[in-house]
């Protein structure tokens, strides 16, 4: 009896019902859109915001003075400390190891051209570098990965195993002119650059490459690590790590020094992607080192990604309001329809539960349909915002849909609960006598 009195309802009032369930699918489409974008969107531009650079930078402890200002650190580099290479492949052994998306060692000195006695700004680094892990897996990175910023503007990056290096735009364009007072005999892509060694040696490096960095990088050579590392007369040792890891943006709880931590809120703090606590992490598994965190880099994508998501949240629960105030009309209208109906069945012994349960199976219903129709129109609708806005595809998503139908049941719920307990109050007499 009470499916066909549902069953009864539908076939009687499909105007009331097309218009509720027509609301339903417009405000859920939109928060299935906002929440399948929202899911994805994190992560891509977590991802894109990779083309600002290395967010963490690994450096000796002994390297470091602790000097900040406004969020800025202006700790200087000592030439004089150093770290082992061998203990880089540590560093995706971390919980967050799949975060990591990158990292080069870096190792910077000054060195003297065979054809001048003008010193050169020469950087050994990783281009394209393979790093075998502890799990038996390769990992490929290098510093184009890392500060992609670093562009080949004519030839190739270098071979990690050659005799090669890539040329600074500024060395390579400005042959026979004055750099910082100097006379620079400027080098073309093919020629060797001949570098001094110590011991009264010299190595000719290839040069296959020209960068342009739009820093001081511009007026530098560009070389392999292990041949900087031969030049300084340091093997297998490093000046600096940048490390480029996927992270949330952080609030209050993240920014805590984890010192002053408890056990629990310690192993919380650990277990959430903050850029913060990547770096405390990184730095069990480095003895020796320091982890910065570059701010400026950090700041800026957490700002960015927490206004994107609040405005996402904020159009969902604008579209979750007009849905609630849609369907709150709607069912008071079908009350007062029902209203002769209402008075009917409580005369012939229907309780107050029974006529609220009754209607609120109606709603339900309504709720479901009206959700799964939502659903597929805001997925739709999110593959559209999310490939001409953020450029990804969001994908359909089985914990969206339930999220989906749970709302649209809460907002049906929400916005039918006045009518609905007005109808429970009826009185049958004087609905009966027509009053």
């Amino acid at each position: 009896m009470f499916i066909r009195l549902v069953a009864d309802s539908f076939s009687r009032r499909p105007r009331h019902k097309l218009l509720t369930g027509a609301a339903l699918a417009l405000g859920m489409a939109v928060a299935t859109a906002a929440l399948s974008v929202s899911l994805d969107v994190g992560d891509r531009l977590s991802r894109e915001f990779r083309s600002l650079g290395a967010n963490l930078i690994v450096t000796p402890e002994a390297d470091s003075l602790p000097v900040e200002i406004g969020g800025v650190d202006y700790r200087p580099a000592n030439a004089g400390a150093y770290l082992p290479e061998s203990d880089i492949p540590k560093v995706k052994t971390v919980f967050w190891h799949n975060n990591i998306l990158a990292f080069a060692p870096t190792l910077s000195l000054s060195a003297t051209s065979a054809s001048s006695t003008v010193k050169f700004p020469l950087i050994g680094t990783w281009a394209d570098h393979s790093v075998a892990l502890s799990d038996g897996s390769t990992f490929h990175t290098g510093i184009e990965k890392t500060n992609p910023w670093w562009r080949i503007s004519k030839g190739r990056w270098f071979n990690d195993d050659a005799l090669e290096c890539v040329v600074g735009k500024n060395l390579g364009s400005y042959r026979g002119s004055y750099i910082d007072g100097h006379w620079v005999d400027g080098l073309a892509l093919g020629e060797d650059f001949v570098v001094d060694l110590p011991g009264s040696k010299r190595i000719a490096l290839k040069a296959v490459g020209f960068l342009d960095s739009g820093g001081p990088e511009d007026d530098a050579i560009i070389v392999p690590l292990r041949i900087a590392q031969e030049i300084a007369g340091k093997p297998q040792q490093y000046q600096k790590l940048h490390v480029s890891a996927l992270t949330k943006p952080e609030d209050d709880f993240a920014r805590r020094d984890p010192k002053t931590m408890n056990p629990d809120e310690l192993e919380r703090w650990s277990c959430a992607s903050y850029v913060s606590s990547i770096a405390y992490s990184i730095k069990q598994v480095l003895p020796g080192s320091e982890v910065r965190v570059v701010r400026r880099v950090a700041d800026g994508e957490g700002r960015i990604l927490s206004r994107v998501q609040m405005l996402l949240w904020l159009v969902t629960l604008a579209a979750l309001l007009a849905a609630a105030l849609a369907v709150g009309a709607s069912s008071a209208a079908s009350v007062i329809e029902r209203r002769s109906e209402i008075g009917l069945m409580k005369a012939l012994g229907a309780g107050s539960g029974t006529i609220g349960f009754l209607l609120a199976a109606e709603q339900l219903l309504l709720a479901v349909a009206g959700g799964a129709v939502g659903y597929v129109v805001g997925i739709l609708l999110a593959r559209i915002v999310g490939q001409k806005i953020f450029g990804v595809t969001p994908q359909p998503s089985l914990l969206v849909l339930a999220v989906t139908l749970g709302l649209a049941a809460a907002v049906t719920l929400a916005g039918s609960a006045i009518p609905l307990r007005r109808a429970a109050r009826y009185e049958p007499a004087p609905i009966l006598r027509g009053e």
